[in-house]
């Protein structure tokens, strides 16, 4: 099991939150096996939207430049959910940068 810690800023700390989160983030470390640690964001905006104002954010350490992606959806499981695909995105980049040295 990779190191996940998680914050929640303006939010109530949320098992059920933690747990969807896990779950993204386990296929992401099976995939990326570099990935070493990660760092989940929650946190609640005040805004115009109905379809915006909870906000995940990922951080996750592996070798070179830490990644970083976040989201915002109008609840968090969406918010999750772009925020990895996100990340995927960077480590598929990553990996293959990793390929050509």
């Amino acid at each position: 099991m990779k190191n996940i810690i998680f914050e929640y800023h303006d939010i109530t700390k949320s098992d059920r939150l933690e747990t969807f989160a896990k779950e993204k983030l386990e296929n992401l470390f099976e995939r990326y096996d570099f990935v070493i640690r990660a760092d989940v964001f929650f946190k609640s905006e005040n805004t115009s939207s109905d379809e915006t104002g909870k906000k995940c954010g990922i951080r996750l350490s592996a070798p070179g430049p830490r990644l970083f992606a976040e989201s915002s959806h109008e609840n968090f499981n969406d918010a999750i959910s772009e925020t990895v695909n996100e990340l995927l995105r960077q480590l598929e980049k990553r990996k293959d940068k990793m390929k050509t040295f």
